[in-house]
């Protein structure tokens, strides 16, 4: 019999995406699957239009508002799959992408390989989401993977994975501390339990660009910025965990100097954190340094204002993306 695969769907305040995503989730063309949302408390109707789609293998459960974490690790625990697809209630998955990722494991699979894929991002044109690969989009060991992925700042998009059930239960919960970046702390987790990973090319997802309006975007948020740097200490502790060479360690001093941005100047506490951090690991950091449009405002207003400017207009030309997107859509029909 093939594997059961869970398609896992948490939800908050989603009524404009959730059928979107539901429908791209029935789509699949590996018949064998269940689909779960867990409503986190929303106060829409994205309930309302979830159960629309329930069937015997499409279910919808509810929840008082806990976050993101929490309604996965319900989804979770709800759920019977021997392979598990996270699914955000505004992202979209092809539909034959867990039927590419299911055939490239064969048929007696290794439940410890990690399986991954590509992914594009769009705003409300999926069709037109932008496909850009990354040093991370091959197979590698899991080593090799959380170093790249720290050296140059990359990622591997929540959809993109399928997890086996063992290596989702070797793995843990989902850490309800941590908001914008549970997913990169929770697939850190997955990878140290695996046995590597596999990379199948034209396992596609559509991940919705939501900027500013993003759970991980941190922005001035203190919540946001002491969860960032709880993620960022497990980060380093986890590969640490499986090698402590010199190569390992340059990449974490690369890794906190690039998200130095995201606290300074006002948390100098983390900021100083991290200063030790890095000599401890043999590396320094410095102050982040401002792009030519903004360093001038530093020099004459202070490091404050520089960086509030940045917040601003980077959210300013994300509105006004949104907006020639939405208004495209509309002329397209």
């Amino acid at each position: 019999m093939k594997p059961l695969v869970s398609i896992l769907i948490p939800a908050y305040n989603a009524e404009r995406w959730i059928s979107d995503a539901i429908r791209s989730a029935i789509e699949q063309t590996w018949d064998r699957k269940e689909i779960v949302v867990v409503d986190d408390g929303s106060k829409d109707r994205t309930v309302a239009k979830a159960r629309l789609f329930e069937s015997d293998c499409m279910k919808v459960y509810t929840q008082a508002n806990q976050g993101a974490a929490a309604a996965r690790n319900k989804a979770f625990s709800l759920c019977s799959g021997d392979y598990i697809q996270w699914l955000d209630a505004d992202d979209l998955i092809a539909p034959d992408k867990i039927a590419r990722q299911m055939h490239a494991l064969g048929d007696s699979p290794n439940k410890r390989v990690l399986v991954s894929g590509e992914w594009g991002k769009f705003i409300y044109r999926y069709e037109r989401a932008k496909f850009v690969p990354t040093a991370l989009w091959t197979d590698l060991p899991k080593v090799e993977w959380l170093t790249r992925k720290m050296e140059q700042d990359l990622y591997m998009q929540t959809a993109a994975w399928l997890v086996s059930r063992e290596l989702t239960e070797a793995a843990g919960p989902w850490d309800t501390r941590i908001l914008g970046d549970d997913d990169g702390e929770y697939f850190c987790r997955v990878l140290l339990a695996s046995e590597g990973v596999r990379f199948v090319s034209g396992a596609k997802v559509y991940y919705r660009a939501s900027g500013a309006s993003s759970l991980s975007y941190i922005g001035n948020s203190v919540r946001k910025q002491d969860a960032q740097w709880i993620s960022m200490g497990l980060h380093i502790a986890y590969i640490r965990s499986l090698e402590d060479s010199e190569r390992v360690k340059a990449a974490c001093v690369t890794y906190l100097q690039n998200w130095m941005v995201f606290f300074y100047p006002e948390r100098q506490d983390i900021f100083r954190e991290a200063q030790d951090l890095a000599r401890s690991l043999g590396g320094h950091l410095e102050a982040p340094r401002l792009s030519w449009k903004y360093s001038w405002i530093r020099v004459i207003f202070g490091w404050r204002l520089a960086t509030r400017s940045q917040l601003f207009l980077r959210e300013l030309r994300w509105s006004a993306e949104r907006l020639w997107d939405r208004a495209l859509l509309r002329i397209e029909g």
